[in-house]
């Protein structure tokens, strides 16, 4: 009830200050297009490099140097600490990466963004930026007709500039005929309660718009035309930095516990920076000014050193608390304790990993996975045997034939509480998350999604063998006993298998052998073929009922068995031409 009445009345106050002052106009609209340059130059990256910034994260982060150096050069480079932020989170979500590499990467992102505010105050006050603009937008538009994603993607690229050169130009123009009319600086408060207030307005404005970088350009561009104090401004940088981790505690609401220890790290980092800055704001700024002059930049040129000060503060931070990283990540893996999730829900499928492709497509598998775990002990159970009993040493021939005690396993249950849900979540979120991805991506979750289905019904088989198993293991006729224990026997052989491919200390030459032996053996479930039910039927050891089932309940087990080796392709052998497995091969 408040939210509904609150929020209209701050849209429509912030709407008649917009409506009613034309410079506040200009310069807010400077700001909405530069974040719309920001927001194209993020997906025209992401486009570009395809999926080479999310390998590079994940393959030069083994050491801590290593990880904030890795954070530094993505955001330098893609200009955006939320999209490194983004990936973090979502390596975290799907194990490819521990937390301490993850804040070393988060550190380095921090002093990347303050690139932003090097590029803001040289390019958008040295040159004149306003002859570029134009054809950076037309070229880019050019571009984006291109077939081919990565030229697509550096339309992008070109148009975001464009944007960003054309929100700067804006925003200047906003403050240059604002100064006429008004001097905000006169407005300025002194001493640490003003410091103070700047840093809050630097933390809101960053909140509500989602960039430090458009924070940082549009205290430049106060600055440069005068509208602030250098002072004011130094306060508004360390603010900006504050605001900036909403971001990745908002994008950490979804994921798993590693993702909000993340975000909390994000923000103690930040924020502990921040309260140096602030302490020692004072000598900060003094060496800041040595290493200005030392750098050979005027002593009027506030821009310059204001990016510099960006810079500055956000290393000493890292310089400072990096050492404490162990400690940190031991204090925050004792918060967010992993809640016992229901059966029926998923492990790995957090909204946050479907914006990354590479995150996406591991989360799935793994899910997949997750779901064949949970169907093995009800496909074993409806067999009347145990886990351990399969996967152990002991003859699987003396096993089966020992153990006819029936198990009571509910199939019906199991699926309805435990598995149809989770089903449907791996569909839903593979389905989602094949819109953002490439086609060879595209393909492997079409394979992940078969595989998930065979599981499926490899379960509702097993359901419709399991009536006819109990009953005969314990008939009075030995041949049906002998017949429904030779199933059970090739059921769980293959499942003995399927489990010797999945450890891996085996060789991927093993694995693959071991997938032709279990392929080889499915023709022994033919009963026709192998001429088992006519030898039966005509020594009239079984009646035509019998027979029925008998033939009914191979095919049950024949695809079965089938199934569970083409979920062990899909899921454990790495070889694209094992993975589609036609009907002829099955046949041969």
């Amino acid at each position: 009830m408040i939210n509904k009445i609150i929020l209209p009345c701050i849209f429509i106050l912030f709407s008649y200050v917009i409506f009613s002052n034309t410079n506040v106009k200009i310069i807010v609209a400077g700001i909405a297009i530069f974040l719309i340059g920001m927001i194209f130059t993020e997906d025209g990256f992401k486009r570009f490099s395809g999926s080479v910034i999310e390998q590079y994260l994940e393959n030069f982060t083994s050491t801590l140097f290593r990880a904030i150096t890795t954070g530094f050069i993505a955001t330098t480079l893609v200009q955006s600490s939320s999209l490194v932020s983004i990936i973090m989170i979502s390596f975290l979500t799907a194990d490819l990466i521990g937390l301490t590499q993850a804040i070393g990467v988060i550190f380095g992102s921090n002093i990347g963004s303050t690139t932003t505010a090097w590029l803001v105050s040289y390019f958008g006050f040295k040159i004149n930026i306003s002859v570029y603009t134009l054809p950076l937008l037309i070229f880019g538009v050019i571009f984006k007709f291109s077939k081919k994603d990565r030229i697509k993607g550096l339309g992008d690229i070109l148009i975001g500039l464009g944007f960003i050169f054309l929100g700067i130009l804006y925003m200047k123009d906003g403050f240059d005929t604002l100064k006429d009319s008004v001097d905000l600086a006169s407005y300025s408060l002194d001493g640490n309660i003003g410091i103070l207030a700047y840093i809050a307005i630097g933390a809101f404005i960053t909140i509500i718009i989602q960039s430090s970088g458009a924070t940082m350009a549009l205290v430049i561009t106060a600055l440069a035309s005068g509208q602030i104090l250098y002072i004011s401004a130094l306060a508004l940088a360390i603010g900006a930095n504050i605001g900036t981790t909403v971001t990745a505690i908002i994008g950490s609401i979804a994921s798993n516990e590693n993702g909000k220890r993340l975000a909390i790290a994000h923000f103690i980092f930040n924020f502990t920076t921040a309260v140096i800055a602030f302490i020692f704001l004072e000598q900060l700024s003094h060496i800041n000014d040595i290493i200005s002059s030392f750098l050979g930049i005027d002593e009027n040129n506030l821009l310059i050193k204001l990016a510099l000060f960006h810079t500055l503060f956000n290393l000493i931070g890292v310089i400072i608390i990096a050492p404490f990283i162990q400690i940190m990540v031991l204090n925050l893996k004792k918060i967010f304790i992993p809640k016992v999730k229901s059966t029926s829900k998923p492990i790995y499928l957090d909204d946050i990993v479907i914006k990354v492709p590479k995150s996406a497509l591991i989360s799935i598998r793994k899910e997949v996975i997750n779901l064949y775990e949970k169907s093995l002990k009800s496909i074993i159970h409806a067999m009347s045997l145990h886990t351990k009993e399969i996967f152990s040493n002991d003859s699987l021939k003396e096993v089966i034939y020992l153990s006819n005690k029936k198990i009571d396993t509910n199939i019906d249950i199991i699926y309805k509480e435990n598995l149809k849900n989770l089903y449907g979540e791996i569909i839903k979120y593979a389905t989602i998350s094949q819109k953002k991805m490439k086609e060879e991506d595209i393909l492997a979750v079409g394979y992940l999604k078969t595989a998930s289905r065979d599981i499926i019904q490899t379960v509702k088989d097993i359901k419709q063998l399991q009536t006819n198993m109990n009953h005969f293991l314990n008939s009075s006729n030995v041949y049906m006993k002998k017949e429904y224990n030779f199933l059970r026997h090739e059921i769980a052989n293959t499942l003995k298998g399927i489990e010797y491919i999945r450890q891996d200390k085996q060789t991927k030459e093993a694995r693959i052998l071991q997938m032709k032996v279990l392929k080889t053996r499915l023709k022994r479930l033919d009963i026709i073929k192998s001429g088992r039910i006519d030898k039966l039927i005509r020594k009239q050891k079984i009646n035509t009922n019998m027979a029925t089932s008998l033939i009914n309940d191979s095919s049950f087990a024949y695809h079965i068995c089938k199934n569970l080796i083409n979920i062990a392709n899909i899921l454990w052998i790495e070889d694209s031409y094992s993975k589609d497995l036609s009907e002829e091969e099955f046949q041969k």
